[in-house]
Formats: structure tokens, C-alpha cells, sequence
């Protein structure tokens, strides 16, 4: 099926590469226009090509979701070029790990910076600015399987991805009435550029040789393998499509089988 988001406008952070990269390329393959969003001061090199490719469409902006003044910035210059999002991908977020009696707050203040106060910054905002044009709009909160318990090793993680559980109900619930759908989608191990980085933590804190626990996590996946980032970008389109507009407040797990709920 093709144009499923035809002329809409989708919002897209954590766009530099990975699950962010293949998700603008499907909704630009369904028919949006794209802003894209990534903290590096120019587009990382994959998305280069794909401005260049697809330049009538899609738009690049620099901006730290940390900072709310940046949000404002980059939904000026989303607002300017294509109009007000229909769609947000709420996907930027950071990784890391380390047992629980040696995690610091350095950690514990930028896994919550980004992935929870930033994730909800930036929905909040797009939402305001829905509401205030009257677009029916639909967002798309990136969660993680990791949101669904706790791991010793993950706690700030596990936790921030919790947190983006719980806002997207809580921002479903407060959005009905506007007629504007929260959804979030649970990725479980997927074969993204992080798993690299991932790994290493891994190896370091459980004794492991490189790559073991990428090969581990993906034996132990029902389907017996890890997800790919296009398996990430069909659900995304759905969400954001009219094939869902009766979905809100929920979390969709895509993770092979790792989580039954």
C-alpha cells in the first residue's frame, strides 16, 4: 500500500541513523514531508544522501531536546517549511549501563535528560501546537522492552523507558478529546549502529568477549534472531496511518516475541 501518509507532516527525532533513518525513509516512501531532528551539527552521512535525494521533502535541524528553547527553534523551522507536524516520532535517546551500587548521578541526569525530559518536552510542545490548529494529528513515542522490567545492570534505562510508558497513556487520555492519537512502540533487540556501543558495556561489566551478548540477546528472542530497523519503521507508518485511528494510549510491543502482553 502506497501514500498511506500522503502529503502529511512527520516529525522526527533521533533521525541521524538507525530505527530514526529507516522510519523517515518509509514515511517519505509513504508520501510525507519530513523535518528530521538530530543533536549533530550537520546530517550525519546516510541521511546527507537522503536530503540530497529527497530535497523538496525533507528538512534537516540541529537541536538538543534537552533544552526547551531548542524545541521552540526547531518546531519554528518545521512550522515554516512544511507546516504544523501531523506525526511526531518521538524516537532521541541515549544508552547506558553499570550496576546498581556504582551508577552515578552523571548518568542517572542524562539518560532522564534526554529520555524523559526531552521526549516529553517535545511531545508536549508538537501536542500545543496541534491542538492550537486543530490538526487531528498522531504521535509516536519510541519505548523499549526494557520499560516492561527491570534488568540489574539498566535501572536509569529501564526506568526512563518506563516513564515513556506511562506519559504516553497519561498523553493519550489528556489528547482524545482533541482527537489526536499517543501511541508508543516497545522495540525489543534490534540490529542498530548502538548495539556496537551496547555490547561493549556489556563485555566490560559481565565478563563477555565483544559481540557474545549481541549473539546471546538474539538466540534468546522467541523468533530466534534480532529485529531489524525497517521491522520498526511498519510499525511507525501504521501508527501514524488512518489504518490505527481507533489505537490510543497503547504500546506496541516489536520485539519477535520477547514480551506477551
Amino acid at each position: 500500500m502506497n501514500g498511506r501518509l500522503q502529503d502529511r507532516h512527520a516529525l522526527l527525532t533521533g533521525a541521524g541513523g538507525g530505527i530514526g533513518l529507516a522510519v523517515t525513509e518509509a514515511y517519505l516512501a509513504q508520501g510525507a514531508r519530513c523535518t528530521v531532528v538530530d543533536i549533530a551539527p550537520a546530517a550525519p552521512a546516510a541521511l546527507a544522501q537522503l536530503l540530497k535525494a529527497q530535497a523538496a521533502r525533507l528538512q534537516y535541524v540541529s537541536a538538543d531536546i534537552t533544552q526547551p528553547g531548542q524545541i521552540e527553534t526547531l518546531l519554528d523551522a518545521a512550522d515554516s517549511r512544511f507546516g504544523v507536524p501531523d506525526v511526531l516520532f518521538n524516537n532521541a535517546a541515549v544508552f547506558d549501563l553499570a550496576p546498581l551500587l556504582d551508577s552515578d548521578e552523571a548518568m542517572y541526569d542524562r539518560l532522564f535528560a534526554v529520555n524523559v525530559k526531552g521526549m516529553f518536552f517535545v511531545m508536549q510542545k508538537v501536542l500545543a501546537r496541534m491542538v492550537k490548529h486543530g490538526v487531528h494529528g498522531a504521535v509516536i513515542n519510541m519505548a523499549s522492552q526494557a520499560g516492561r522490567r527491570g534488568e540489574a545492570l539498566v535501572a536509569h534505562y529501564c526506568a526512563t523507558k518506563a516513564a515513556v510508558i506511562s506519559y504516553t497513556q497519561s498523553a493519550a487520555l489528556a489528547m482524545a478529546p482533541h482527537r489526536i492519537r499517543v501511541n508508543a512502540i516497545s522495540p525489543g533487540v534490534i540490529d542498530t549502529p548502538m548495539w556496537q556501543q551496547v555490547d561493549a558495556l556489556f563485555a566490560r561489566y559481565e565478563k563477555l568477549p565483544l559481540g557474545e551478548k549481541k549473539k546471546q540477546v538474539g538466540a534468546a528472542v522467541p523468533m530466534g534472531y534480532m529485529g531489524a530497523p525497517a521491522d520498526i519503521a511498519g510499525a511507525a507508518v501504521f501508527l501514524a496511518s488512518d489504518e490505527s485511528s481507533y489505537i490510543t494510549a497503547q504500546t506496541l510491543n516489536v520485539d519477535g516475541g520477547s514480551v506477551m502482553s
